[in-house]
């Protein structure tokens, strides 16, 4: 999908449909900048975000010129531009990405376009860092909760669970008939890591360690629901947006899942939920949940002049009152302190993962670029361990030789 937006008098564009491979932006005739921007949102989210450039490109009296893709692939096409010199002015990364692209040279530091970062969480600007300079920086986040069924946790005297032993307890008794008591991802690929994570980091283990006892016993609690019927072995198969469906049709009273989920949440017809945070091992325990969403980069190309456009149109894009439509718009948590605080005050389904938000953890914190091996090997143990073809310690030992 690919779109121009023209805003500055007098400027005339003629618009083909660009490949990805050799989008870099220019400057016209006249000397208007054209900044050419590559990003991964869908067909769905795309016009919110086209919304929002053509307001800051008029801002800015400039040319703007979008292209979502695909973000399978990304990663490999990025590195391919960067080397033939033909990256875009303007390049959206999922945050655990950031690091990789910024060790190849590929991005300049966003300080050198005044963007500090300043009212943002310190998890949110560890996801955008790289050897001590940011290089991404993300107008709207996201994590995951544990959503609820009220009706069902009412009819059951259960309270929305705080703790593991709460959540054993309420997914246990909340399991009949065809209905199971938790539904959760455990697919075998990021997004199976993905849901571990708040298991693993709120018990204290590391990616680093994974033959730890806490890593032992965080795979053992996940694994216990699965082994003693609260979940269904179906878990290993399923995507979030599967868990959704389930959630949706009655299926699990409760699940783990994000905020993006909230629209259609509150579309489906007599669902009444709520969310809590991810319960803890112990009361009194920090959540630690993983930080997701996407940055906003500017590569480094053949134009001073465009990059320092390009720098200018990045810092427009993030400001809080665009954080605000992003995240309304999508099921999403402004990446700015305050203007979560905004955004939860007024929508209290928001208020768990604003919450949440606010100490999420960076996937790339600890091990930087070499953060893919690491979720590989997490989201392989849990698959072992789930489809019982390994013990969890079993399990987690295997990933880490």
């Amino acid at each position: 999908m690919h779109r121009s937006f023209t805003v500055v008098s007098g400027a005339t564009l003629a618009v083909g449909a660009l490949a990805l491979a050799g989008c870099s932006g220019s400057s016209d005739a006249s000397g208007d900048i054209t900044l050419s921007i590559t990003d991964t949102m869908s067909e769905n989210s795309a016009p919110i975000y086209e919304e929002i450039y053509s307001a800051c490109a008029e801002e800015l009296g400039i040319t703007v010129e979008p292209n979502h893709v695909a973000g399978s692939g990304l990663i490999a096409t990025v590195l391919q531009q960067a080397s033939s010199r033909t990256l875009p002015d303007v390049l959206m990364l999922d945050n655990p990405d950031v690091q990789q692209i910024a060790a190849s040279g590929a991005l300049s530091p966003l300080s050198d376009y005044g963007i500090t970062g300043d009212g943002f969480p310190q998890g949110i600007l560890d996801a955008g860092t790289y050897d001590g300079d940011l290089y991404g920086i993300a107008p709207v986040v996201n994590t995951i909760g544990l959503f609820y069924n009220e009706q069902m946790l009412a009819d059951a005297d259960i309270a929305p669970p705080q703790t593991w032993d709460e959540l054993r307890e309420a997914a246990a008794a909340l399991t009949a008939g065809d209905t199971y008591g938790l539904a959760f991802s455990a697919t075998n690929s990021f997004e199976g890591t993905w849901q571990f994570l708040p298991f693993l980091w709120s018990n204290g283990a590391t990616e680093d360690d994974l033959t730890s006892d806490e890593a032992v016993e965080a795979l053992t609690f996940v694994d216990d629901l699965v082994a003693d019927g609260s979940a269904s072995r179906s878990v290993v198969n399923w995507s979030q947006n599967d868990v959704n469906d389930q959630f949706i049709a009655g299926k699990a009273a409760m699940m783990i899942n994000g905020p993006w989920n909230l629209p259609a949440l509150e579309a489906a017809e007599g669902l009444e939920f709520a969310s809590v945070p991810i319960p803890v091992p112990d009361a009194g325990d920090d959540i630690i949940a993983p930080l997701g969403g996407e940055a906003f980069t500017v590569p480094n190309t053949d134009s001073p002049e465009r990059m320092a456009a390009a720098g200018d149109f990045v810092d427009c894009i993030t400001a809080p009152e665009h954080q605000q439509t992003m995240a309304i718009q999508r099921g999403a948590v402004p990446a700015d302190t305050d203007a979560a605080a905004e955004a939860a005050a007024d929508n209290p389904l928001v208020a768990t993962f604003a919450d949440s938000a606010q100490t999420a953890r960076a996937r790339t914190a600890l091990l930087g670029e070499d953060w893919p091996a690491a979720a590989t090997a997490i989201y392989s143990a849990v698959q072992l361990a789930l489809t019982d073809s390994a013990e969890p310690a079993d399990a987690l030992a295997q990933v880490s030789e």
